[in-house]
């Protein structure tokens, strides 16, 4: 797979792997204490350089890693979203966050959806799942437009091991079935 040319297409978005040049929104998202609550907390830009090296490892490591999304309109990075597992994780997760100023755009669900098909398409992934606090209600609002349903309770690998999350998600027949595939809505 070509990292450099890899571009996924929304109406609205661009959806591509890590660059040196996303660090800055990188950092504010994790500087943001409603914005990074749920994905670890706010964070130090020295803290935040790590988090942002370990997902441009991925991408080399893996072959994939959350794509940073940007606004096809602005040109501008406004978050993070797409297939994650690191070690320890419960199940091959499709995640999301973005910026402050762009959350309630509907963008989560209409990047997920693409990520989603990526996934299961490219990656060959069977079940796809979410991650989310118990009282994250964004995020159960986006998996339900997904169409993804609560699986389980589960627990994260360390450092997060005491913080319990909901398994939210669904199987790649499933996702077919409901006509999910390209849907950006």
């Amino acid at each position: 797979m070509d990292l450099d040319s890899l571009r996924i297409e929304t109406d609205r978005l661009i959806l591509r792997p890590t660059q040196a040049e996303d660090f800055e929104g990188w950092a504010t998202l994790m500087a943001d204490s409603e914005g990074s609550r749920h994905i670890g907390g706010p964070q130090s830009r020295a803290v935040a350089w790590r988090g942002f090296l370990s997902m441009a490892g991925a991408w080399v490591i893996q072959g994939y890693g959350m794509f940073s999304v940007i606004e096809k309109s602005t040109g501008r990075w406004i978050g993070r979203l797409g297939p994650w597992c690191p070690e320890g994780w419960p199940g091959t997760e499709v995640g999301w966050g973005l910026l402050a100023d762009v959350r309630g755009n509907g963008y989560a669900p209409e990047g997920a959806a693409a990520a989603m098909d990526w996934a299961f398409d490219t990656l060959g992934w069977h079940e796809i799942i979410h991650c989310i606090a118990p009282d994250n209600a964004a995020s159960q609002a986006v998996a339900r437009k997904l169409g993804s349903r609560m699986l389980r309770p589960g627990r994260m690998p360390e450092p997060f091991h005491e913080h319990p999350i909901e398994i939210w998600g669904q199987t790649r027949a499933q996702w077919r079935a409901k006509g999910r595939q390209g849907e950006t809505s």
